[in-house]
């Protein structure tokens, strides 16, 4: 019997593709940058399974060129370059890479908020520059964080490791999420909290949730004007759940005081943008879950849940789990 054939989108860690290489015919675009659209459809069209790439659209167009395709094992916990749908009518699995990330990921967002709340990059430049001239009591004055209010919007893995971090500096911890997490409240001390007003009384809010319909543009002129005059706003989600121009002209009216953003609408972000432009704003390139170990370990997860399913097993991280209810039903589908 023939080997089922693998396309992975982007050089990925070895251990992954050492794995994937014991159990299929396995194509690489070993490349650091994303693959052609048209090179990713042409390998698609001879691939029973895919290991992508939050940047690869996987979308009707792709399917319709895909005809043995049977799963799509995408390297991230977010997955909204996938339509999901399409895959699903098509019976096409989707899995995605939860729960490896989610240290790496409360880590970078403390990163960002203690970078922003101390003005840390804007300090870094001025000690660069040569323009630290003088001490005096005002000089690069910034926002406390012990003992300060945390609101995170989105209670998920990553939204729950920020909030453990904050009990290390006495914070008080709500969070907002469309239901409440009573084992989250129970552990942590944290308090359910309707989203305006978590908007209004929290010194730092986190952003963690999904990019969905509902969450996009869930950061506006509106949202922003709710916010303290001191507040920090993080963002390690995703960047379609926040209006940058009505947080560009937030920040310079100074309402949220800072920002700290790993994630833009568009990716890479352009050089110009003037978001990072402002002092008050601290930048880094969607670096969330950017350890060896952890890059690793989405590889590894990713990998293994195309082995599973092209071995006729369930996935361990299943996205669309009606697929795998109908071939659990259906086991000839």
């Amino acid at each position: 019997m023939s080997q089922s054939h693998v396309f992975v989108t982007r050089r990925i860690p070895q251990p992954a593709l050492d794995l994937l290489r014991e159990h299929f015919s396995v194509s690489v675009w070993d490349d650091l940058a994303p693959v052609p659209r048209e090179v990713l459809l042409r390998e698609a069209a001879q691939a029973e399974g895919l290991l992508t790439m939050l940047s690869d659209r996987v979308d009707a167009t792709l399917l319709a060129a895909a005809p043995r395709l049977r799963v799509v094992a995408n390297m991230a916990v977010g997955y909204d370059n996938v339509d999901v749908h399409a895959l699903t009518q098509r019976g096409v699995l989707l899995t995605n890479t939860p729960d490896v990330l989610t240290e790496a990921t409360a880590d970078l967002a403390w990163a960002l908020l203690l970078a922003a709340a101390r003005r840390v990059v804007e300090g870094h430049k001025v000690v660069e520059a040569g323009r630290w001239e003088t001490w005096h009591p005002f000089y690069m004055l910034g926002q406390e964080v012990y003992g300060a209010t945390l609101g995170v919007v989105g209670a998920g893995r990553i939204g729950a490791a920020v909030m453990r971090r904050a009990l290390a500096f006495h914070m008080r911890v709500q969070y907002y999420s469309r239901r409440r997490v009573p084992q989250l409240e129970a552990a942590l001390g944290a308090t359910h909290c309707p989203f305006d007003e978590l908007l209004r009384s929290s010194d730092f809010i986190v952003v963690t949730v999904p990019l969905t319909e509902e969450t996009r543009g869930m950061f506006g002129a509106r949202e922003f004007a709710l916010m303290k005059d001191t507040a920090v706003f993080v963002n390690v989600a995703r960047g379609g759940v926040v209006n940058e121009e009505a947080l560009l002209e937030a920040l310079r009216r100074g309402r949220p005081w800072a920002a700290g953003l790993d994630v833009f609408a568009v990716e890479p972000t352009p050089k110009d943008n003037p978001l990072l432009a402002l002092p008050n704003v601290v930048a880094t390139p969607h670096i969330g879950s950017a350890t060896l170990r952890t890059r690793t370990a989405m590889a590894m997860l990713a990998a293994r849940n195309l082995v599973a399913v092209l071995h006729g097993q369930p996935p361990l991280t299943p996205v669309n789990v009606e697929v795998l209810a109908a071939r659990t039903s259906n086991p000839g589908a």
